[in-house]
């Protein structure tokens, strides 16, 4: 961490719904030098969180490159209405965000972190986006691949027992020390579940390497789609995959914040050097890649 670090919060636009403003912490390194051509992170949290939680500040303020973490549409301080299904607006809320960095400071996305839901969203954004095609590193932790999965997760059964009891499902969830109610109704679970994840599979970009983070005790998202993903992304040229399973980790890698932290930026320094290839990371943070 640099000395004359500076964090400031920003309050973007949303150009599909402009009562809404995008709210993020942008993390520079040197903020009085020139930020046009610079390269930043961006660091995407999962369902009902937010930009600080779990391991996103911890990874921001570590990070050898700027970074801009928000809270998507919905969620903490970003208005709008929160839907359980409806990832095409976290699309919308990515490239608002990459828009207005590039405007406003001439930054150049090179890296994505997603956890969970922030995950699925960036895979396709990476996918189908421009700018997503130009990033060259992606973090995947935790992230989805089987859908429907979700109907057979604990949360997923309280959900379908209480829609089909009431017709929608009341969620209280605790985000940022406050409490949160949402409904969930039954399209919203169907538009998830129908999301499609089998384009990584033929188009993922070629040169993006990517780095798998999967809790073996994750009991919301199975550790197999991890596997899954890193047989989609481990044949692509020059791009690499690289699967680290932690044991005894939950789907918010709960107590393992810092091993989560150190894990990304020893990849990401390893493949800084040039000396990143695909495979397994065995043995913990410490491992070799």
């Amino acid at each position: 961490m640099t000395a004359d670090r500076a964090s400031t919060k920003l309050f973007i636009p949303h150009p599909v719904d402009p009562s809404i403003r995008i709210v993020g912490i942008l993390e520079q390194l040197a903020p009085h030098e020139a930020t046009h051509g610079r390269k930043i992170a961006l660091i995407l949290h999962g369902t009902m969180g937010h930009k600080d939680y779990l391991f996103q500040k911890r990874l921001a303020l570590k990070l050898p490159l700027d970074s801009f973490r928000f809270d998507f549409r919905g969620n903490h301080e970003t208005g709008g209405k929160w839907k359980q299904g409806a990832l095409t607006d976290d699309l919308e809320d990515i490239q608002a965000v990459v828009d207005f960095l590039k405007s406003r400071y001439g930054y150049v996305v090179d890296l994505l972190v997603g956890h969970s839901r922030g995950s699925i969203a960036s895979f396709r954004w990476l996918s189908t986006s421009e700018d997503g095609k130009k990033v060259s590193g992606f973090v995947n932790a935790s992230g989805r691949y089987r859908m429907a999965k979700i109907l057979e997760s604990p949360a997923g059964s309280i959900w379908q027992e209480q829609i089909a009891k009431n017709g929608f499902y009341t969620w209280k969830v605790t985000v940022a020390r406050k409490e949160v109610t949402a409904k969930i109704f039954p399209e919203d679970l169907q538009e998830f579940v129908n999301w499609d994840t089998s384009f990584v599979w033929d188009k993922f970009p070629q040169g993006i390497d990517v780095l798998t983070l999967h809790g073996l005790s994750d009991k919301t998202v199975p550790p197999y789609d991890a596997l899954i993903y890193a047989r989609a992304l481990s044949d692509r040229k020059p791009g690499t995959h690289t699967l680290h399973l932690m044991e005894d980790a939950d789907h918010n890698f709960t107590g393992r914040q810092d091993d989560v932290v150190e894990a990304i930026l020893q990849w990401w320094d390893v493949r800084v050097k040039g000396e990143i290839r695909t495979g397994i990371w065995v043995g913990g943070i410490k491992g070799k890649l």
